[in-house]
């Protein structure tokens, strides 16, 4: 089969692999429909110096974080309710050496790593979404455990700022996304999200205002530098920054030590892989759970901003979809 592969500098290139046609224990087999270029995928294959190995636990080095699919066969130990169903796939919840990636035309997957999707949505609305959606919930968690009310996403346009709105709803969490447009804060709003901020010249005093008044305390950024340096200061006393994007590239983010003591302010980092509810297998089976119950949200589909041929690899990892959209791979 034709499969995306990774070389040890990073570069990309097709190859033809063995089709796998037996699935080891706890392992699936899934014929993929669409899969999808994460912003992640970029960043570690064009930056050398990023941590990991890239080939340490993918057989044939076949790359893909995100996909959708139909699964085709079953291991050994596999619970029901898997076979023959539509998937969404997150290949990072499960490292082992037998994975085989989702850029290509069939993976080998572990059942942990793909969430069964109801027969009346299709797979390809779900190409790059469970990796968002995961993020999301396993981040609310870890908030909510800490004892915040409530929460400012400053890519609320995003794909994980629009899980995170779907879960804040659900939870009844008070939810602040900061989008870059009018068109945008329409957007959501017609979907039901109430508290969307433009990024504007005079948006942080609202924005100040009304998380004094909900209890924002948490804040999900994926952006940093000068966003995250002026909304600082507008932060309620004891708030958390939890830092998991880097729009803003390099750019510092700069806060006084005077906000730290005067606003018990704390900066720390987030990664899904580290949270209580990825690293527990029985909180990751209960996340999942509750998950299927209300993947066919509409804020969880995937924004598709073009498709690819797997040959074409090159122009879909050059390609820049419209904010908030993936470039996504059909075999």
């Amino acid at each position: 089969m034709k499969a995306i592969c990774v070389t040890a500098d990073r570069s990309l290139e097709l190859r033809d692999i063995p089709t796998p046609t037996e699935p080891p224990p706890g392992y699936l087999l899934v014929d993929i429909k669409a899969s999808a270029i994460n912003h992640g995928d970029k960043f570690f294959l064009r930056t050398p110096q990023a941590v990991g190995n890239a080939a340490a636990f993918r057989s044939h080095e076949v790359w893909g974080v995100s996909a959708a699919g139909t699964v085709v066969a079953v291991g050994a130990g596999v619970p029901p309710g898997y076979a023959g169903k539509s998937v969404a796939i997150y290949r990072s919840l499960q490292r082992d050496r037998p994975v085989i990636g989702l850029w290509c035309e069939r993976a080998q997957i572990p059942y942990r790593s793909c969430l069964p999707l109801p027969d009346h949505v299709q797979a390809k609305a779900y190409s790059g979404s469970l990796v968002n959606v995961i993020t999301a919930y396993a981040f609310l968690e870890e908030a909510t455990t800490a004892g915040h009310g409530g929460v400012i996403v400053t890519a609320g346009n995003a794909a994980t700022g629009h899980a995170l709105a779907a879960f804040a709803r659900r939870r009844r969490m008070p939810a602040i996304l900061l989008v870059r447009t009018p068109a945008a804060q329409a957007q959501l709003q017609d979907r039901g999200i109430e508290h969307v901020l433009v990024i504007k010249e005079g948006f942080l005093t609202e924005l100040g205002e009304l998380a004094a008044r909900l209890g924002a305390t948490a804040v999900f950024d994926g952006v940093g530098g000068d966003l995250v340096t002026n909304i600082a200061p507008l932060l309620p006393m004891n708030s958390t920054v939890y830092f998991y994007g880097f729009l803003a590239g390099a750019a510092p983010v700069s806060v006084s030590s005077l906000l730290f003591m005067g606003k018990n302010l704390t900066l720390k980092r987030f990664s899904n892989f580290e949270s209580a509810t990825v690293r527990d297998v029985a909180k990751l089976d209960a996340a999942f759970k509750d998950i299927q119950s209300c993947i066919d949200d509409p804020l969880f589909e995937t924004r598709t901003g073009r498709e690819f041929r797997l040959d074409e690899f090159d122009a879909a990892m050059s390609y820049e979809a419209v904010p908030g959209a993936k470039a996504v791979f059909v075999p």
